[in-house]
């Protein structure tokens, strides 16, 4: 069973919060980050990439945590953050492109996680979670959510989604389009209900956040061994969706060469794996490609190679376990491997990855500009196969997943120093 808690939020000023909130921390390099600053000196980013603003110093050096420290103490100084007086829990809505999108923003205990109730389905790197570590623990506070996902079967998001009336105490629009907005909850007896509604949910499951999830955990470790954990310090935020109102994309990979063969030897190669079948007349502003056969229970890959696409399909075998039904992971076993030569996609720099929310278009223009040798199209992963993974302990292979909605930083912040 699962508890999750309201807490006193630290929010922006409602005039100010179209400018403070912005994208999260792992989703810009730092010149990306400086040029954000440098456009907006009210971006929440001043915050979690505090690098930006010392570029000559280390990413992880000291003073780059204090410097996050300082300028988060600065901006409640400054009433541009404000902390509420009760606890409460929000609404987090999202509305993109005729879809709305609602969650709850809420706290989870650190039990939950380590008890896993709280299940996950990708590795952290350590490096990233030393970082976020250090981070929360010096700001003291869990500057982003961790994105989570339930099963309804209570009309739990009707519930939170009927919660999302009058004004916002938070708005703002982004580039692509997209309305963020936030709906406090305050009503006591709304709370105890929503409350004790969960506690009847079985599991959660990290849907994008593995690293403020562990990060988070790891901040409450160090400081009940140092005899400094406050109860705040016991819960991380997160926001949870009902499993079945999100999107799932799948990730594309980018190849940077064919590993010394030929294109028409790569193809004669994929022919003794797959069927394969030249595709026209292929729609390159959409984020994906329709399959062309019933997948029924067949891998299909999408292929972008010397100016051509094509549709890889493959049987899938019955005997296998959840993660080798996966087509990242035939992608990964019968092409990657032992075709490209390409055995660690977690380190491997002729490997990359773009999100699969992304228009056909930009992967076309990394090959053809001749960055990459080729392109590869994946069709997204089911929400129950990642529940499946995630309640049996396993692990899905690195970006087997796009999650929409994408979330914001400083739009709701959980404090942990009291």
């Amino acid at each position: 069973m699962v508890s999750i808690y309201p807490f006193r939020a630290l929010r922006p000023a409602t005039e100010k919060s179209a400018a403070i909130a912005s994208v999260p921390y792992d989703v810009v390099s730092r010149e990306e980050a400086a040029s954000c600053i440098s456009e907006n000196k009210l971006s929440f980013l001043r915050v979690i990439r505090s690098d930006a603003e010392l570029p000559d110093l280390n990413p992880y050096d000291d003073t780059v945590y204090a410097r996050a420290r300082a300028v988060f103490d600065e901006m409640q100084a400054d009433s541009l953050l404000r902390q509420d007086s009760a606890e409460s829990y929000s609404v987090y809505q999202v509305e993109e492109e005729g879809r709305v999108f609602t969650g709850l923003v809420a706290c989870i205990a650190v039990s939950e996680y380590q008890n896993k109730g709280v299940k996950r389905h990708e590795l952290t790197r350590y490096d990233k979670e030393e970082d976020r570590t250090r981070h929360i623990d010096r700001v003291g506070a869990n500057t982003g959510q961790v994105f989570l996902l339930y099963r309804d079967s209570e009309g739990i998001h009707d519930l939170i989604a009927s919660q999302a009336t009058g004004e916002p105490v938070a708005e703002t629009r982004t580039k692509s389009g997209a309305v963020h907005r936030i709906y406090p909850i305050t009503d006591p007896d709304l709370i105890k209900k929503i409350t004790n509604t969960f506690a009847d949910i079985p599991s959660l499951y990290i849907a994008d956040g593995h690293h403020r999830a562990k990060s988070a955990v790891n901040v409450y470790e160090r400081r009940s061994e140092a005899g400094e954990a406050t109860p705040e310090a016991s819960r991380f935020m997160g926001i949870l969706f009902a499993h079945d109102s999100v999107l799932i994309h799948g990730y594309s990979r980018l190849v940077r060469d064919l590993n010394g063969m030929s294109e028409d030897a790569f193809l004669q190669a994929l022919g003794g794996i797959f069927s394969i079948r030249e595709l026209h007349d292929v729609d390159t502003q959409a984020s994906s490609i329709p399959p062309a056969v019933d997948t029924g229970d067949l891998h299909i890959l999408h292929l972008y190679l010397g100016g051509r696409f094509y549709e890889l399909s493959r049987e899938i075998d019955p005997a296998v376990d959840a993660i080798a039904r996966l087509d990242v992971s035939i992608l990964q076993e019968k092409v990657l491997s032992p075709l490209l030569g390409i055995t660690d996609p977690r380190g491997d720099e002729r490997l990359a990855f773009m999100g699969g929310a992304l228009p056909i278009a930009e992967l076309i223009a990394g090959v053809d500009s001749g960055e990459y040798a080729l392109a590869i199209l994946m069709q997204p992963i089911s929400v129950d196969s990642i529940c499946e993974i995630a309640d049996n302990d396993a692990i899905m292979p690195p970006k087997s997943t796009w999650f929409e909605p994408k979330l914001l930083s400083g739009l709701v912040i959980h404090t942990i120093d009291e």
